[in-house]
């Protein structure tokens, strides 16, 4: 297939990759030369624009870092218009469901497919071809979109319509920060009774207290250095969860607490 790819960062060049070598010819946009340089050490080809990229595609990846973001790439860069009719724009940013409705129902993108599709893990998780995507969208555009996804994702879950790949990124999101919460009070507690951060954190993921959450932050060896390292994207998508069971009226419950130990308030 013909790819464009928005985003050639941290996910988004493994995702690349992988595509070049399932034999797809991708063009993926390199705005400076160290970008440049890194899409077409793929194999890839880089090209300037989002427009350019979307020229003749059969597809073009989204995956920048938030809304903000996506609306500029895909209401603001003339991508839409480049883009063949039956082709399919695929959303990887995390981010409200708001904006994948909001682009699917511009002007630019009648007859183009749609789907919102946030990723659960991480870099090592896209080159294995194993990481997982919360598929939204029409029966038709998610069909359109699997031989794409088929190159790096696996398992690829439907479930539902456009804007559904969101909100369950965001309920997995909320209880996985929430976990990260437990596990540092559970280190806290630990430490209250006299034993050592690396201590309990090499013993718990060989206990009934595993979890995700748990060989995460042991795999880094502290709370504290995992928290560096995924902060920033916890704390974004929360404050999307939060703000949306704000306008239903509502709150995150008993996972808030646990959340604000894990990433503070937002």
């Amino acid at each position: 297939m013909r790819i464009g790819f928005v985003g050639a960062g941290r996910m988004g060049i493994p995702m690349i990759r992988r595509l070049v070598a399932a034999g797809h010819n991708v063009r993926a946009v390199g705005r400076t030369p160290a970008a440049r340089d890194a899409i077409n050490g793929t194999g890839a080809t880089a090209v300037g624009s989002a427009a350019e990229s979307g020229q003749d595609a059969e597809a073009v990846v989204v995956c920048v870092f938030t809304d903000e973001q996506v609306r500029e790439v895909c209401l603001g860069s003339g991508l839409l218009e480049t883009m063949p009719r039956d082709s399919v724009l695929i959303l990887h940013t995390t981010g409200s469901p708001d904006t994948a409705t909001a682009i699917a129902g511009s002007p630019t993108a009648a007859g183009r497919h749609i789907v919102d599709a946030p990723v659960s893990g991480g870099p090592h998780n896209i080159a294995d071809g194993a990481i997982t995507v919360f598929l939204g969208g029409s029966p038709e555009a998610v069909e359109h979109a699997r031989p794409v996804l088929a190159a790096y994702a696996d398992p690829v879950l439907p479930v539902g319509a456009l804007g559904n790949g969101q909100r369950v990124k965001l309920v997995n999101n909320a209880l996985f920060a929430a976990q990260i919460g437990l596990v540092t009070e559970a280190v806290r507690l630990a430490d209250q009774l006299g034993l050592a951060e690396s201590e309990v954190l090499a013993a718990l993921p060989h206990a009934s207290s595993s979890s995700r959450a748990v060989l995460s932050v042991a795999a880094k060896g502290s709370v504290a250095a995992f928290s560096e390292s995924v902060g920033d994207f916890l704390r974004k998508d929360v404050a999307v969860a939060r703000e949306l069971a704000d306008r239903l009226g509502s709150d995150l419950g008993l996972l808030d607490p646990a959340i604000r130990a894990a990433v503070g308030p937002s």
